[in-house]
């Protein structure tokens, strides 16, 4: 009996953003996959929010978290986005 392991394997992008634009940038990033963990960050590097994402989190599970978003969006004029992403061997 043989096992096959799959290594996940992450790595990060970083996207510069105005405020208006966050959240549409989140939305478009969540609907491509992959995404284990989206952190947003001000200019000068300070973390803001960072929001863990798992696999069956979907649909209206993240209406708190745009709510979040949006309301930083507000408030910061340009953010940095970090996704990490799993890459699957």
């Amino acid at each position: 009996m043989t096992s096959e392991s799959t290594q996940d394997r992450t790595r990060t992008e970083e996207f510069k953003v105005d405020g208006g634009k966050v959240l549409d940038t989140i939305k478009d990033l969540i609907h491509q996959g992959n995404i284990r963990r989206i952190i947003l960050k001000n200019e000068s590097g300070k973390t803001l929010i960072e929001i863990p994402l798992t696999l069956g989190l979907v649909g209206a599970a993240l209406l708190p978290v745009f709510a979040a978003v949006g309301a930083l969006a507000a408030v910061v004029t340009r953010m940095v986005i970090v996704v990490e992403k799993t890459d699957q061997d």
